[in-house]
């Protein structure tokens, strides 16, 4: 055993005491079992999932909810509050497009969520537009906001398919090659949607040799005319046959023209005279007004009238408005910046069901476009709502509303249910029994809360879910209320 040497003062009884314990060298004694190492290797270190690894390490927390966007509730399991805004977000880098499906059983609260978004998005600088509100939900807070209410029906306001609003105004104050690019924009939005209206009435396709005699009638149309054509315009042209539409019907005489326009003639007639009559047969009596806060399309007045002419209001109102934004998008000075615009689509399935063909039509005007600075929400409550679409190929491009949408936010859902959305958007076995939880009530007792009122689990990728409730304030309690006719209430 070594000691220390004996210093030249005599020590005290401490020091002594001190002075008489071993000191290990750096490394250890140099005997057997003295623990003598050459090396000291650090402490080992391990990686693990917190479930595997929480009952040695308890202390983990997570890794925080988005502070970006609209606060739309408090996180459900340590009370932080949550924010959500597909703008906001993909300009963040959370998501890579603006686009959220909403998905939930009725009374749920979807429409809830959706209109706290409205109101985040009109105070934000975010113009959100309500595409066809069928019931209405929206438009006592589009109003409350400020914004313009259109209400499409019979004896109320009237919208022109074809009208192509503020786009067109804007590709005639045009020259070059940016007005010739416009100009196709335009006529092919106009054909589109004409063929999307001609095949619901129909409930069948139109034929290729008929979009060619479309295409044509509208050009001549164009050069013709120095306001917006309508349906009834269509009509006239096809009814009278000039050269330019026998040409590209390959037939020298007029007996053959009719014979080959004959279907779509009777087409186009009942878009005028049919079911439709009296919605779709003339010029708009009212534009979007493009510096409103906030815009509600109401075609809750063509319900009644039965799916087809809802179906119809509805892909009307989505090309016109979609029309608006790229409008917009048009008249901003080079290096100004851009209007942003939210797109609201509530009971998507009402617009997809009206018609084989539909589907790919909807497409072609929803398909996100982040260069626009457009996000949208879709609104429905079952995926079986799109798997009822009468062709595989419809329901599949039907499929693909979902998957293009980078946010996905559940309500109550079944597992039935979850189990589907489970094939879209990976969720874990305690996020589908937590939402399979709000799916319905535990008792019998009337007056009892539904357990998933207010309650959403918001999934991006392959992220951890978000689960959020919603706690209304202030005016919302009236506003967002959607049991007033329930409840007999004005």
């Amino acid at each position: 055993m070594k000691l220390r040497a004996p210093t030249t003062d005599p020590p005290s009884g401490i020091e002594a005491e001190a002075m008489a314990e071993p000191i290990a060298p750096a490394w250890g004694w140099k005997h057997r079992d003295g623990g003598r190492a050459a090396h000291v290797e650090a402490a080992p270190e391990f990686q693990a999932t917190t479930s595997q690894i929480c009952g040695l390490y308890p202390f983990t927390a997570g890794s925080g909810t988005p502070t970006a966007g609209t606060p739309i509730g408090r996180h459900q399991l340590w009370g932080e509050v949550v924010c959500l805004d597909p703008l906001a977000w993909q300009r963040a880098g959370l998501v890579t497009n603006p686009g959220v499906f909403v998905l939930g059983q009725p009374g749920t609260g979807k429409s809830t969520l959706v209109k706290r978004l409205v109101t985040g998005a009109v105070a934000t600088g975010t113009t959100p537009i309500v595409l066809g509100d069928t019931k209405p939900d929206y438009t006592r807070l589009v109003e409350h906001l400020g914004g313009q209410v259109i209400r499409i029906g019979r004896g109320c306001d009237r919208i022109n398919p074809l009208d192509a609003g503020p786009l067109a105004h804007v590709w005639r104050s045009m020259n070059g090659t940016e007005a010739e690019t416009l100009r196709w924009e335009v006529r092919s939005r106009r054909l589109s949607l004409l063929m999307a209206l001609a095949t619901l009435v129909r409930e069948a396709r139109i034929t290729n040799a008929e979009e060619v005699v479309l295409g044509r009638a509208i050009d001549l149309l164009d050069d013709r005319l120095s306001h917006e054509p309508t349906v009834p315009d269509v009509l006239r042209v096809l009814e009278q046959g000039p050269a330019e539409l026998r040409a590209v019907t390959r037939t020298d005489s007029v007996k053959l023209y009719r014979q080959q326009t004959r279907e779509l003639v009777f087409t186009l007639d009942l878009l005028v005279s049919g079911s439709l009559a009296g919605v779709f047969d003339g010029p708009t009596s009212r534009p979007l007004d493009l510096d409103a806060p906030a815009i509600s399309m109401d075609i809750s007045r063509v319900r009644a009238a039965g799916d087809k002419l809802l179906t119809a209001a509805m892909l009307c109102t989505w090309a016109y408005a979609f029309g608006m934004v790229d409008a917009s998008a048009a008249l901003t000075e080079p290096g100004g910046r851009r209007r942003a615009y939210l797109g609201v689509m509530d009971e998507l399935w009402r617009a997809l069901r009206g018609a084989p063909g539909l589907v790919e039509h909807a497409d072609a005007l929803t398909r996100l476009n982040r260069a626009k600075g457009m996000a949208s929400i879709m609104i429905t409550h079952s995926l079986s709502d799109l798997d009822a679409l009468s062709t595989e190929e419809d329901r599949a491009k039907a499929r693909g509303f979902v998957e293009r949408s980078a946010i996905t936010v559940l309500a109550g859902l079944p597992p039935r249910e979850l189990t589907r959305v489970h094939e879209i958007t990976p969720l874990t076995g305690p996020e589908q029994h937590l939402v399979a939880s709000w799916s319905a009530p535990d008792s019998w007792q009337p007056g009892v809360r539904h357990p998933g009122r207010g309650k959403y689990l918001i999934k991006t990728g392959e992220r951890l879910g978000i689960p959020v409730e919603l706690s209304l304030v202030g005016p919302e309690v009236e506003l967002y209320d959607t049991d007033q006719a329930i409840r007999g209430e004005a």
